[in-house]
């Protein structure tokens, strides 16, 4: 196997600065440096890029890949303010930045869930630096669905959503890493995962503190995440010229676009797949993301 392949990527830090506030944006860089960046991937809500680590290490000797840590998730450090957001615009604007920061001709896309969306968004925004789209079940609601979540009143409701209520009651701390991974395994969202993705994304989404090892993504940011649906994926698709693939999982899939093919746009189900299919079907994602790049 090529050596690439084998290695761990290599940290770095992106500048950011827009008017969501200014930091830095971790990325991990996957593959040969001193190749163009072929490709950038975007994880889920809750997540981090290294949680994708095994999915994407064995394509470094292909591609060269950049996995970045979205706002308030892992390593980033960006202002992660919960209150009064209403839409997926700072993530969105994040990418484009991050789109303007990489050297070298237009790069493929790819997300999962918010990853997609925002990716989504951002290439609607830079269609000159984005050559094509891969998008993993992203969060697209249904048209009727969208135009209530713009409205004022709604956005204010939807604080009061069990998902958004449960996910701030989400555990934050722990004694140590391996309690954690205890928790988790085999439970909930993580039900069916590797130990080693699940170890992964333990790496990244604990950082150890006074009090013990404490999620990087505090449970009121992921829960803000939900609540925040004020953004237009539709006319997002509708901007965005280039090719776009969707695999849409086949239970609880979080897309409302249809299945089937057009000139420029491809929709498919994974079959058996959930929403965190990239984590239970990582070899099919694998071959879509080589065919997105080639």
């Amino acid at each position: 196997m090529d050596a690439l392949a084998l290695s761990a990527p290599r940290r770095l830090t992106v500048p950011i600065d827009n008017r969501w506030g200014g930091g830095e944006m971790a990325v991990l860089d996957f593959g040969d440096p001193a190749r163009p960046v072929d490709l950038i991937f975007a994880h889920a809500n809750g997540f981090n890029a290294y949680a994708y680590r095994s999915l994407l290490q064995p394509l470094s000797g292909a591609l060269r890949i950049w996995a970045p840590d979205l706002r308030g998730h892992g390593r980033t450090r960006l202002p992660a303010e919960p209150a009064g957001r209403r839409s997926w615009k700072d993530h969105r604007d994040d990418l484009t930045a991050l789109l303007d920061a990489v050297d070298g001709p237009p790069v493929a896309l790819a997300g999962h869930s918010i990853g997609g969306t925002s990716g989504l968004l951002a290439a609607a925004e830079r269609p000159d630096r984005v050559s094509r789209l891969l998008l993993l079940d992203p969060v697209i609601w249904r048209r009727e669905m969208m135009l209530v979540m713009n409205l004022p009143l709604i956005g204010r409701l939807a604080e009061r959503n069990p998902i958004v209520a449960g996910t701030r009651k989400r555990r934050a701390l722990f004694d140590s890493r391996e309690q954690a991974l205890a928790a988790y395994r085999g439970r909930g969202a993580f039900k069916g995962w590797a130990d080693m993705m699940l170890a992964d994304y333990l790496a990244d989404g604990l950082a150890e503190t006074d009090r013990g090892f404490e999620l990087t993504c505090s449970p009121a940011w992921e829960a803000s995440n939900y609540a925040a649906q004020a953004h237009n994926p539709w006319r997002a698709l509708r901007r965005y010229s280039g090719a776009v693939r969707i695999l849409k999982a086949e239970s609880g899939a979080l897309c409302a676009v249809p299945t089937g093919e057009s000139e420029s746009r491809r929709v498919e189900v994974v079959s058996g797949g959930g929403h965190l299919f990239p984590m239970t079907h990582p070899d099919i994602v694998r071959d879509a993301l080589l065919d997105l790049a080639v």
